[in-house]
């Protein structure tokens, strides 16, 4: 791989590859964009079938950042750190102490918390030796609440522009993905009378969510199958792919995780068979505003407010996608580059 030439390709500004052999700590932290800010962006911890996959998410994962904090409006840039290794290691305060040391080489250009594989227990080790972390339990602590509550507010306004109506009562709605977003993601769904096929790895998060709230359950291959209204995929990315496309019977792809689409052309084909697709970094931005409070005093109240604003947005973006005939992440991408261009020549004036 040409590492420059993937760079470029990206548009980041910086990427810093850190290794502490003591505790076998490997990371990738990327920037992508700080025009409107310094870069945020939580902390992955997974375990990467080689370097060049766990570089290319990197890259990936904090792009969206820079368009996620973009489209919401928020003054940040965007930006993303793996750690790559077993996700489930159990002494853990080395290897986020020394991902929090070289965190702090960047004085505040880049501003980590939790993501995949990580907790606000482990915020509070990389807090030892930064400053630069958001998320914190004394804090405003864990951001998934926020974003199921945004994910859920977006899926109603994809109802709204595709029934006609925001209403998600009757309707079913497969779940990929019932971790702590996933979860919460189930219970303001099923508040609303929807109905919930759910599917996970963990099976004991599944039986969770078919105990609390009335669930079907089915297994991780069967989930992009099933003949439903709208598919929340709420894990991992890309699961909307060539071998998925095929195969999906819903009207709507609306849900927390990020980068669902596996190549931009499979939002091109989405857009083609008529399945409307709320762009993964403007749904699930509620974590992202969650931490942006946090580091601006927010009470936890405005947060949410803020939050369910992504109902507007995602409006506003369907509207943009279906005067100009382009699909929805094309439309979501015009938004945020516009922002950061406009935003960007104001700061070419020196004060």
């Amino acid at each position: 791989m040409e590492l420059f030439s993937v760079i470029a390709e990206h548009d980041h500004e910086q990427v810093v590859f850190c290794h502490e052999p003591s505790c076998g700590y490997k990371g990738i932290i990327a920037i992508h964009n700080t025009v409107l800010g310094p870069a945020l962006g939580g902390t992955r911890y997974w375990n990467y079938n080689n370097d060049q996959e766990a570089f290319v998410d990197a890259l990936r994962l904090a792009r969206g950042m820079t368009y996620k904090a973009s489209v919401a409006g928020l003054n940040l840039g965007g930006g993303k750190s793996v750690i790559v290794g077993d996700p489930k290691r159990t002494n853990r305060e080395e290897i986020f102490r020394a991902h929090g040391r070289f965190v702090e080489t960047l004085k505040g250009r880049y501003i980590t918390a939790e993501d995949v594989g990580t907790s606000v227990d482990d915020m509070e080790f990389v807090a030892m030796e930064t400053e630069s972390v958001a998320g914190r339990a004394q804090a405003s602590g864990d951001p998934s609440p926020v974003t199921a509550y945004g994910t859920y507010r977006g899926i109603k306004a994809a109802a709204m522009a595709k029934y006609g109506s925001d209403s998600l009562s009757g309707k079913t709605v497969t779940v990929q993905g019932v971790g702590h977003v996933g979860y919460y993601l189930c219970q303001n769904l099923a508040s609303e009378g929807a109905r919930l096929v759910v599917t996970d790895i963990d099976q004991e998060r599944v039986q969770r969510v078919v105990h609390d709230f009335g669930a079907t359950a089915v297994g991780t291959d069967e989930i992009y199958g099933v003949e439903a209204d709208i598919y929340a995929p709420s894990a991992l990315g890309a699961t909307v792919n060539d071998d998925t496309l095929p195969v999906l019977k819903v009207d709507i792809v609306a849900g927390a995780a990020n980068n669902v689409l596996a190549e931009a052309r499979h939002g091109d084909e989405l857009h083609r068979r008529g399945i409307l697709y709320a762009p993964d970094y403007v749904i699930n931005a509620g974590g992202l505003i969650n931490v942006y409070g946090e580091l601006h005093g927010w009470a936890s109240e405005r947060a949410m407010r803020k939050a369910g604003d992504i109902y507007n947005t995602l409006l506003r973006i369907f509207e943009l996608s279906e005067n100009e005939g382009v699909p929805t992440y094309v439309a979501a991408d015009r938004i945020a580059e516009q922002r950061i261009s406009a935003v960007g020549k104001i700061q070419q004036t020196w004060v």
